[in-house]
């Protein structure tokens, strides 16, 4: 089969031509392609997601995650990472418990990432303080033999934060650091014990001084850092995205940090235990305005990167590719023979008009 493309995007670069796919796979690409029409690139690769479509992952099902799925998929996503805030660890290991193996129909689901319960007391966001805890072994290892964890985010300046590194490494776990007061000196210490990515870049964790530059300054100064950031035009000022651009392009991964409300709108909802406002697109805690994840989806993510100025290749990588390279990924976020198609055809608008799965279409414009 043959998408009927006029390009794609292969290794960051534009390649003129038609895309072949056979069974569930990509078997060529830059075919001659008189009539093509549309742009295949790698399908997104969503490494925090709270929920979508209505559906908080932390207390849903399995047709819960099917309803996500399908909504998630019309924006893009062909593979993510369902993400569990702090919470208590009997409710942690029932919602791994829940998480499908396979993503069905839907996006492949890499892995869980549970964004705690090993974080900063003094940046919690809206994590509920009562479920946090200091680095622990052992209540890591009830995790991981509770569920598919791919990914766990932790403060690297607690107690005992070095000693989880290694274990959760060796477990083939990658780390990221974050909800963290981390001094520059305390984040190399954690990268240098095999943390290789931060979540949410600036936001809950110590701000960049000129003299303190914490764990913002310390991961854009490494070119071994994967830096994961929301570009929704509230987590972050453009000057800022910018900033880090400049400083990290090539190792910088979007990501939604979506809740619930995602693909719905307005109105109430829920982050785990937690009541959650949305107004004019920008979610907050109920109870104090704090904020708490975002509305965004992966494909407006890539829209506004490329409103600032980002080359539409890059911001398209930053979706795809490099997410996948902080899993250490070589089956998703790629165009190239023999890898799964899973694959987003966009317009010259950058509108969405099929996307594709293991060689099937899963949405069609």
């Amino acid at each position: 089969m043959r998408l009927g493309v006029e390009a794609a995007l292969v290794a960051g670069e534009l390649v003129s031509g038609d895309v072949e796919i056979v069974d569930t796979t990509i078997a060529r690409y830059g075919l001659s392609s008189a009539n093509g029409r549309g742009l295949a690139v790698p399908g997104f690769v969503d490494l925090q997601i709270n929920g979508f479509a209505g559906v908080d992952f932390l207390g849903t099902d399995s047709d819960g995650y099917a309803r996500a799925g399908e909504g998630l998929l019309e924006t893009g996503v062909t593979s993510y990472l369902p993400t569990f805030i702090t919470a208590p660890e009997a409710q942690l290991v029932d919602a791994l418990h829940t998480v499908p193996k396979t993503g069905g129909a839907g996006p492949r689901i890499l892995g869980v990432h549970l964004e705690g319960p090993f974080l900063s007391s003094f940046r919690p966001g809206v994590h509920p303080p009562e479920a946090r805890r200091d680095p622990d072994v052992a209540i890591a290892a009830r995790l991981l033999d509770a569920g598919p964890v791919a990914l766990m985010t932790i403060a690297p300046e607690l107690p005992g934060a070095s000693e989880l590194i290694t274990f959760l490494r060796a477990h083939g776990v990658v780390v990221s650091c974050g909800h963290s007061d981390a001094t520059a000196a305390e984040a190399h210490r954690a990268f240098d014990h095999g943390a290789t990515t931060v979540t949410h870049l600036f936001n809950a964790m110590r701000p960049l001084g000129h003299r303190d530059p914490g764990i913002v300054g310390a991961a854009l100064a490494r070119p071994d850092v994967i830096v994961q950031i929301i570009v929704d035009g509230v987590h972050l000022a453009p000057e800022v995205v910018q900033v880090v651009w400049r400083a990290a392009a090539g190792r910088v991964a979007l990501v939604t940090d979506a809740i619930a409300a995602a693909g719905v709108g307005d109105g109430e909802f829920a982050l785990g235990d937690t009541r959650i406002d949305v107004r004019e697109g920008v979610a907050r805690r109920a109870a104090d305005g704090v904020l708490a994840g975002s509305v965004l989806t992966m494909l407006d993510a890539v829209r506004n990167l490329h409103a600032l100025g980002i080359p539409i290749e890059r911001a398209l990588e930053a979706a795809s590719s490099v997410p996948a390279r902080v899993l250490g990924s070589d089956r998703v976020g790629r165009i190239e023979r023999d890898a799964p198609a899973d694959l987003v055809v966009l317009d010259d608008g950058l509108g969405i008009e099929r996307v594709l799965v293991g060689g099937k279409t899963r949405v069609a414009a």
